[in-house]
């Protein structure tokens, strides 16, 4: 059997952003294999003398990738790139099977997630750049995914699989990937600079903390728990030193029995976005000010 060939698009940047892929040109994904040997051998190269990269067992599953000469598939498994048997591959274009974590790299800040294998399938939502999905199947070259409770499809020539949910891959050699998705966030805050502080304001004429911080993020299909403290349990934990664009930076004044009184999105070089109780107002304020350095608690990254 033959299949086109067409080449993977990836945008390589230079950034201190920490989703780390290991990146190569490879086929469109053809299909699922599944092994029916009690083990194959995945190989740098599409013969038995090459070195072995790593060994699948009974009934693992590949991402095809593409048909080489003399019965040999490049695969991808586990987000290893290399070549295994045909003779112990059973393949097919189509199944509903967890391959494990995909990096959206579509060269574009978004990418349309449908409702079918195919262009002509409805939009159901979008994707940025940079964004860790799991993948559920594959269905003739594209992606079946799940994503904040949202399923749908997504060509496989925008996304590379990922071993886990941070974005890394398993090979080794590793690139950095920047993902504009915390700038666009930030981007969307701040055309609210200057709407008033009113406290259980949802937006978007008025905002009280966490009611700002769950509207910006709510633009970008991202659903955050309504409180300041509820937020604390959205997305993972990163340090002070970690803090990137768009991460949210909690606050305690110690005058509550909550966890947390404030919230507040960063947005670089020690500045963050927020609805203030100080001035009524959504308004930039610095993490270094004594008031907010002080009353600095935790942080949270939600993509």
């Amino acid at each position: 059997m033959g299949f086109a060939k067409r080449l993977l698009r990836v945008v390589f940047a230079a950034s201190v952003l920490s989703v780390l892929c290991v990146i190569s040109a490879s086929a469109t994904n053809v299909g699922i294999g599944t092994v029916t040997a009690d083990a194959l051998r995945l190989r740098s190269e599409a013969n038995t003398e090459s070195s072995i990269l790593a060994t699948a067992a009974l009934n693992d599953t590949v991402v095809v990738l593409e048909e080489v000469e003399e019965g040999w598939y490049k695969v991808d498994y586990k987000s290893v790139e290399g070549y295994m048997s045909g003779e112990y591959l059973e393949i097919a274009t189509q199944a509903d099977v967890a391959i494990g974590y995909g990096l959206v790299q579509s060269g574009d800040a978004t990418l349309n997630v449908r409702s079918g294998p195919g262009t002509e399938y409805d939009q159901v939502t979008v994707l940025y750049d940079g964004t860790v999905v799991d993948i559920i199947g594959i269905d003739n070259g594209w992606f079946k995914i799940a994503h904040n409770d949202v399923s749908g499809y997504v060509s496989s020539d925008y996304m590379v699989t990922c071993k886990d949910s941070a974005g890394s891959r398993g090979d080794g050699a590793v690139v950095t990937s920047s993902s504009p998705m915390g700038q666009q966030v930030v981007e969307y805050a701040k055309q609210f600079l200057g709407k008033p502080y009113v406290w259980g304001g949802n937006g978007p004429n008025s905002f009280d903390c966490s009611g700002f911080t769950k509207y910006v993020y709510s633009h970008f299909g991202y659903t955050l728990n309504r409180t300041a403290s509820a937020q604390l349990s959205n997305g993972v934990s990163v340090t002070r030193d970690q803090l990137q664009p768009g991460d949210l930076v909690f606050f305690y004044n110690g005058r509550v029995s909550t966890p947390v009184s404030h919230v507040g999105i960063y947005v670089g070089d020690g500045q963050f976005i927020h609805a203030s109780t100080n001035t009524y107002a959504v308004q930039f304020d610095s993490l270094y000010s004594n008031h907010y350095n002080n009353t600095y608690v935790y942080a949270r990254r939600i993509f």
